[in-house]
């Protein structure tokens, strides 16, 4: 048996995309982000990473979580499946998230400044139940940014 680490470096590591996608299932937190930076992991893993981000009731620490979809987001890779399961994600937790004071504003603007996604889909994130004052003005100022 290999030590967590292992799987970590080689997420990091390779340019394989049949390797990348397996390690998409690795149950470590630490594996997944790994997977995500990687540019090399292909749309199919990182839907699946965004669809573990939207299961609700969930065990997943909402850090995790919020960092992984921020990845997902910024990933190079990530096609329109990708970013609608991403915010698909963030919706189908968010209440989850919202009502425990951890919000996922780093990932709702990096969706938002991604122009494969509609503003309107973007917007109804702001009008989720607890989204602050600070989420929806930045929410705006980034959609209104993109022109």
């Amino acid at each position: 048996m290999r030590e967590p680490g292992y799987y970590r470096d080689l997420a990091n590591d390779s340019s394989d995309p049949a390797v990348l996608h397996e390690l998409a299932a690795c149950p470590y937190p630490f594996v997944q982000h790994a997977v995500a930076a990687n540019p090399c992991t292909p749309p199919a893993a990182l839907r699946e990473l965004a669809e573990l981000c939207g299961l609700v009731p969930h065990d997943r620490s909402p850090w995790n979580d919020n960092r992984l979809l921020l990845l997902l987001a910024r990933h190079p890779a990530a096609d329109r499946r990708v970013l609608a399961a991403a915010v698909a994600a963030a919706v189908a937790a968010a209440t989850v998230r919202l009502a425990a004071g951890t919000r996922p504003y780093a990932a709702v603007l990096a969706l938002a400044d991604r122009p494969e996604l509609p503003p309107e889909e973007l917007r109804a994130l702001g009008r989720l139940p607890g989204a602050s004052a600070r989420l929806r003005g930045g929410l705006r100022r980034v959609l209104d940014g993109r022109g």
